[in-house]
This record gives C-alpha cells, sequence and structure tokens, in this order.
C-alpha cells in the first residue's frame, strides 16, 4: 500500500505543474487578469474540443494530418535508412566527403523550399507530403550513419571469424547496433514532419489540424483555435510515445 502511495504521490509531482498551468488558465480569464475575447477560458476550450468530436470535425482533420504525415515519414525511412548504411558502413569514406554537403542541406528549412515544392508538383498532397519528406530524412540519415560508424569493428571481425556471411553480418550486428541511435533520430524526424505538416497545411488545403488553426483565426474563433492548438500538442506526443513504445518493443534486447 505504501508503494502504491509513493507512486501515485510521485505520480501528482511529475504532473502537478501541466494541473497549475491549466488552473491558471481558467481562472486568470474569469477574473479579468486576461483578456477572455483573446485567451479564453479552459473549459471553454474543453467545449470547442467537445464540438469538434461531437460532430465528427475532429477526426477528419486528424486523418487528413496523420494520412501527411505517415506518408511522408514513411518515404524518408525507406530513403535514409538504406543509404545511412551504405555511406556509414560501405562507403565510409565517402560519407566523410559528402557530409559537409548532407549537413548544409539538412539546415535548409522545409517550409522556406515550400515556393519550389509549389513550382514543381502545385498546391496538392504532394507538395505537402514533400515538405514532410525533407523535414524528416535528414535527422534520420545522420543519425543512421552515426549508428553504424559507432559500432565497435572487433564485433564485425569476430563475427567474420566465425563464418558470419554480409547478410547475417547485417541483421545480427550492424542492424542492432545502429537501432537505437535511428529511433532516436525517427522520434526527432518525427516531432519535425508534424510541425512543418501544421504550417504546410495553412497554404493550400481543404482539411487538417494547420487547416483548423488557420480557419478558425481568420473567422477569430477563439476557443476553436485553442482546441486545435492542444490537439496538436497532444497528437504530436502521442506520436512521439508510439515510436517510443515501438523501440522498447522491438529492441527488447537493449534492457
Amino acid at each position: 500500500m505504501k508503494e502504491v502511495l509513493r507512486q501515485l504521490s510521485e505520480r501528482l509531482i511529475d504532473i502537478s505543474g501541466v494541473i497549475f498551468f491549466f488552473l491558471l488558465w481558467e481562472v486568470l480569464p474569469r477574473v479579468g487578469v486576461l483578456d477572455a475575447q483573446f485567451i479564453p477560458p479552459f473549459s471553454a476550450v474543453l467545449q470547442a474540443i467537445g464540438k469538434l468530436l461531437a460532430n465528427g470535425e475532429l477526426f477528419i482533420h486528424m486523418a487528413a494530418s496523420l494520412q501527411r504525415t505517415l506518408l511522408g515519414l514513411l518515404l524518408a525511412l525507406v530513403l535514409a535508412i538504406p543509404a545511412g548504411f551504405v555511406l556509414g558502413g560501405v562507403f565510409p569514406t565517402l560519407s566523410r566527403h559528402v557530409r559537409p554537403l548532407l549537413r548544409l542541406l539538412g539546415q535548409i528549412n522545409a517550409f522556406s523550399l515550400f515556393p519550389i515544392f509549389i513550382l514543381f508538383f502545385g498546391i496538392g498532397e504532394i507538395a505537402k507530403v514533400s515538405i514532410i519528406f525533407w523535414s524528416t530524412i535528414w535527422p534520420v540519415l545522420f543519425t543512421t550513419i552515426a549508428g553504424v560508424q559507432q559500432i565497435d569493428p572487433l564485433y564485425i571481425k569476430s563475427a567474420r571469424s566465425v563464418g558470419a556471411g554480409r547478410l547475417t553480418i547485417f541483421t545480427r550486428v550492424l542492424l542492432p547496433g545502429a537501432a537505437p541511435v535511428i529511433f532516436t533520430g525517427i522520434r526527432t524526424g518525427a516531432s519535425h514532419a508534424f510541425l512543418m505538416l501544421i504550417a504546410a497545411e495553412m497554404i493550400g488545403a481543404s482539411a487538417g489540424l494547420g487547416w483548423l488553426v488557420q480557419n478558425s483565426s481568420m473567422n477569430f474563433v477563439i476557443p476553436r483555435l485553442f482546441a486545435a492548438t492542444i490537439i496538436i500538442a497532444i497528437l504530436g506526443m502521442a506520436i512521439n510515445y508510439f515510436i517510443y513504445w515501438l523501440e522498447e518493443n522491438l529492441l527488447e534486447w537493449k534492457q
């Protein structure tokens, strides 16, 4: 019983800052410290979320955003992970030569390239997926290269000494050794992708959480605007936790 109470107490301490923040959000607009016209009470935001859930509109926007995010993320993984293994393990010298160029490209903000994407792909789905792809591929590529290069060469030599082939070395040495670092890059890339998606959906979209933010702002429906913002934050955290859960279950040996 004491252990349960201790864990409950620690949990309450962990979330005490969040609870205090939302309490202030509810109280300050009601007592006039904050202008309720621009920052409505938290209960009004919850009511807006309830309305979006009740009429099913929220699920439509969430589905549109998730579809774009997952598509761009998967395309980046399909290209970045194999390229990272090739550059990090097969051609390490080439990796050293092209890394400055890759770093330079990785520093280019995806949204600044949006006019170029529009020029080539229009304002449809391909342009939005391209933004997500661009913002995601670099952290995954860099962490894959780093993960492969951090593996002790002695492990590879030991595997070869017992007759292991290239496929066995890849599946039993390289991939398990680099996987924890690769998952770190995937989490970072997913966070970047979701943030850039919201910005991309504010241009040339008819559905999505970013479109919901823009539409609410233009029509000055402030509770709905804050509701969309909270949903974006929750969904971003959920994606991050899902990737972390996936890592913990796929890499059980890491425990």
